[in-house]
């Protein structure tokens, strides 16, 4: 039985209580919000994590680090380290989006070696054995997809992104109002261009119920996908993306039926002015399930700094109701991020978090706060680099600032004010 039944029937399972002690929260309030569909713990029954995490309403607001290789750059041993630097700075899950001919090696090193939930996209893989096959996505059977999530959930993957709110009526949407940036999703294009080719509804849509009866048998928890999302501000929240969108609240309730667990993946490109609105449509639409946002990137000029650009939408995004941040690196649009990039990444993310958490008042986030306050009205160096969000960079700057003189640093030196009222 999975953990929905089970706290349905008023369970409290190992993951809820470890979510719990986690979160200062009390298990049962866990319970509710897993019954209710507005807390997810995503961790398939095939293993255990070591750092369960709980995602959804009343919890600290979480963060996903993308990893993968792609066919032009694929190693191992380089996607581990990935793995071990989001983990190390902070992030709650990963998401191995490798594509090429060392993708399932790499899933299974990933999975291996994680502590924390991981994550997938099964059609990448299903697109990418097709072409090695002599095949395109066009010819894509519903077995061809169904081979790979199960292959993927008895190997261990906690959560699954499956874009089965791209429909032809959507579709339809998008192509009668036009936009400025097409699809900016790989799965959505993969789908449209079979629905194109086919001339037939999404098999991911008509053999919805199938699939989640594959993720109900390994408690495998689906993340809805957004594969039209908007790929640029100016067609943010535009027909194409609310129609999708309702047809996800359709899904979730047809998952949490059947047992699954569900969250909504969210907008990508959404102006400031936008944010909380989108936020506010999703928990609505879907009826309080937890909400994964890309950021949201509050603008598309911001190349090299993108990781900044989505920290602002993120924090914003968090405030009005987003549960889950999926990070961006410096290197989003533009190559195929590096171990420093995944540390740039997830602490950005991790900044918008905790700066949305002092807002919502999550457990422990102000005590952080006042316990920085403490340890600068001190100079206690130490302390202060212990509560940083990136310890290790926070120390090498400290080191650089030493200049002979006690606990004082190179910006003010001996006219530091906290020095002075001390004395």
């Amino acid at each position: 039985m999975n953990i929905k039944k089970q706290a349905e029937q008023g369970i409290i399972t190992d993951n809820i209580y470890a979510a719990a002690k986690k979160e200062c929260l009390d298990a049962e309030f866990i319970r509710k919000g897993i019954c209710d569909g507005s807390i997810v713990i995503p961790c398939n029954k095939n293993r255990k994590i070591e750092k369960v995490c709980a995602i959804g309403q009343g919890t600290s607001t979480k963060i996903n680090a993308n990893i993968g290789a792609s066919p032009y750059h694929s190693n191992p041993e380089e996607e581990l380290q990935k793995l071990e630097a989001a983990v190390k700075y902070g992030a709650d899950a990963v998401m191995d989006l490798s594509l090429g001919p060392e993708q399932i090696k790499i899933r299974r090193e990933v999975i291996a070696h994680s502590p924390v939930p991981v994550g997938t996209v099964p059609i990448y893989q299903t697109g990418f054995e097709l072409s090695s096959s002599g095949r395109n996505i066009e010819d894509m059977t519903i077995n061809d997809f169904f081979n790979t999530i199960r292959n993927q959930a008895e190997e261990g993957v906690d959560f699954m992104t499956i874009h089965s709110g791209v429909t032809r009526e959507v579709l339809a949407k998008m192509e009668n109002q036009g936009r400025a940036l097409d699809v900016v999703s790989r799965g959505g294009s993969f789908l449209i261009s079979w629905m194109r080719r086919n001339g037939k509804e999404s098999p991911l849509y008509e053999y919805y119920d199938e699939i989640l009866d594959i993720l109900a048998e390994y408690d495998v928890t689906i993340s809805l996908g957004d594969g039209l999302r908007p790929g640029s501000t100016v067609d943010a929240t535009d027909r194409a993306q609310i129609s999708e969108l309702i047809v996800l609240g359709e899904l979730t309730e047809r998952a949490w039926a059947k047992g699954v667990q569900a969250v909504i993946e969210g907008p990508g490109h959404v102006p400031l002015n936008q944010v909380a609105e989108n936020m506010q449509l999703q928990k609505s639409i879907c009826s309080g399930a937890p909400f994964y946002i890309l950021g949201p990137l509050v603008t598309d000029i911001a190349s090299g700094y993108d990781h900044i650009a989505g920290a602002i939408g993120g924090a914003v995004a968090a405030i009005n109701g987003a549960d889950f941040l999926c990070y961006l690196t410096p290197a989003e649009h533009l190559k195929l991020p590096t171990v420093n990039d995944v540390i740039d990444g997830v602490i950005a993310s991790k900044i918008a978090a905790h700066a949305a958490d002092l807002v919502k008042n999550v457990p422990g986030a102000w005590e952080r706060e006042r316990a920085m306050a403490k340890a600068r009205k001190t100079l206690d160096w130490e302390k202060q680099i212990e509560l940083s969000v990136n310890p290790d960079k926070a120390r090498a700057y400290r080191q650089e600032s030493e200049i002979g003189e006690d606990n004082v640093c190179t910006m003010c030196g001996e006219f530091c004010a906290i020095k002075r009222l001390q004395n």
